[in-house]
């Protein structure tokens, strides 16, 4: 086999590749194997036609076919790892010459993986916020905690904001009860905007018994977006009773025994929670910097393969369990399509260039991933899919995604290295280390999830 590489630009390459006949010849003798197999010939046992008379009565191109479209993968392996380049996606081949006896001819276009130069990346410097809890924050975090304990007596009086009523709605559109717009005992707190936009000035001041109407446009349902007049009629008015903040609210609500402790715990959990925060803020600030350091040209199919990756998981998967289609989706977010699309390819194209400099950077490093590594990775993973480790690894190894899990480690590994060597001051002016962290490399590993995304780039050959 000869085969040459041309450079049609810095991600695309086409191969031609020149195959002596010869060379086909186990994939020939499979192909009168397989038509053997599938086909019956009167006066010969099936799988026992000789090949002459398949010629004959099949004709000699349909085995010609069958045998180049079986051997035209292992040649193109061939010819890539002979070309040492590093292939995205599957090539679009044409066949150029098949001379029976004599010769196989064919060409393969397909991106490839650009040639990146990492630049010195040490002299990075990002800010992000500083980690501070005030006495307010601890305060409104106990609150939130008493408010989960807050108990319900029912009064007769009229209804005010923060009481629980329980209520009956009827909803008319054009003079006509909805068949899906009669609702019955639906507890309700005055004030949490959870259900339709009116109806908190409507039950306000009503007592047990009491109904109003209102004018409200529908959030979903049958008439979703139109305009409803709503009869609410309230049944109950109960009111909210918040337990004491002391000691014994402490011991009832936390395992501490005072309250000062389970102020001091509600502090401590904020720190934690803004430090993951910072870290979390400094992997991705760092990562744009590091992005605007390096040029990286785009291959054009790889970024139209990952746009229209990115559109179908929204529009089927994301607004699908939603109950929303893209125009909605669009409506909402106050956007044009065109608007849509550019964010769309803007981000594609930020997933691509994160996951080529990263995986360089993986090889620049000579980064491994080690058993534990993953394992904590695939832990994490089906965390945030609901599945238990064994059904998440299961699904994986069933799907060949692996190789993946790793690649999301190893890019992981690569930006923590990067974190490491750059400087993150925060708002006041103070050096951050964020050194200290365990958890570095798997938040690192989300963060450039997050920019990636469901996609990956993966090489095939």
């Amino acid at each position: 086999m000869k085969s040459a590489v041309e450079t049609l630009n810095p991600t695309r390459v086409r191969l031609t590749v020149e195959v002596p006949f010869e060379e086909l010849k186990d994939s020939l003798d499979a192909a009168y194997k397989k038509i053997n197999q599938q086909v019956t010939v009167k006066g010969f046992r099936k799988g026992k036609i000789p090949a002459r008379v398949i010629d004959q009565r099949f004709g000699r191109g349909a085995v010609l076919e069958e045998a180049v479209n079986d051997a035209l993968p292992k040649f193109y392996t061939e010819a890539v790892n002979e070309a040492e380049v590093n292939p995205l996606g599957q090539p679009e081949v044409d066949i150029t010459e098949l001379k029976d006896g004599e010769l196989l001819a064919f060409t393969a276009e397909v991106d490839i993986r650009p040639t990146i130069e990492i630049p010195d990346y040490s002299g990075i410097e990002v800010t992000v916020d500083a980690v501070e809890v005030t006495d307010e924050d601890v305060e409104k975090s106990v609150e939130q905690l008493r408010e989960r304990f807050a108990s319900t007596s029912p009064v007769e009086r009229a209804a005010a904001e923060g009481d629980v009523v329980t209520i009956d709605l009827e909803a008319k559109v054009d003079g006509e009860v909805l068949p899906d717009g009669v609702a019955s005992d639906v507890s309700y707190t005055i004030g949490s905007g959870e259900l339709l936009d009116g109806i908190d000035e409507a039950v306000k001041g009503l007592e047990a018994g009491g109904e109003a109407t209102f004018t409200s446009q529908l959030k979903g349902g049958s008439a979703e977006g139109k305009d409803a007049e709503v009869t609410v009629k309230v049944t109950t008015v109960a009111a909210r009773e918040l337990p004491e903040l002391d000691d014994e609210f402490a011991q009832m609500a936390s395992e501490f025994d005072t309250l000062d402790e389970l102020k001091a715990d509600s502090r401590k959990r904020l720190e934690n929670m803004k430090q993951f925060d910072q870290a979390t803020q400094a992997q991705e600030r760092v990562l744009d910097e590091l992005l605007k350091l390096v040029e990286v040209p785009m291959p054009e199919k790889l970024l139209e393969d990952e746009i229209n990756t990115r559109k179908h998981n929204l529009e089927h998967h994301q607004l699908g369990q939603m109950g929303l289609d893209l125009a909605k989706y669009l409506e909402i977010q106050g956007k044009t399509e065109e608007e849509f699309l550019a964010e769309t390819k803007e981000q594609a194209e930020k997933g691509i260039k994160t996951q080529f400099i990263l995986d360089e950077l993986v090889n620049k490093e000579k980064l491994d991933v080690s058993r534990e590594e993953l394992t904590e990775h695939l832990f994490r993973r089906a965390a945030s899919s609901g599945m238990s480790p064994d059904q998440f690894a299961q699904a994986v190894a069933e799907g060949g995604q692996v190789p993946m899990l790793v690649g999301e480690v190893a890019r992981g590994k690569a930006l923590a290295v990067v974190v490491e060597a750059a400087k993150v001051v925060d708002t006041n002016g103070e050096v951050v280390d964020l050194s200290d962290d365990e958890d570095d490399v798997e938040n690192a590993a989300e963060a450039v999830e997050a920019v990636t995304g469901e996609a990956e780039v993966s090489e095939d050959k």
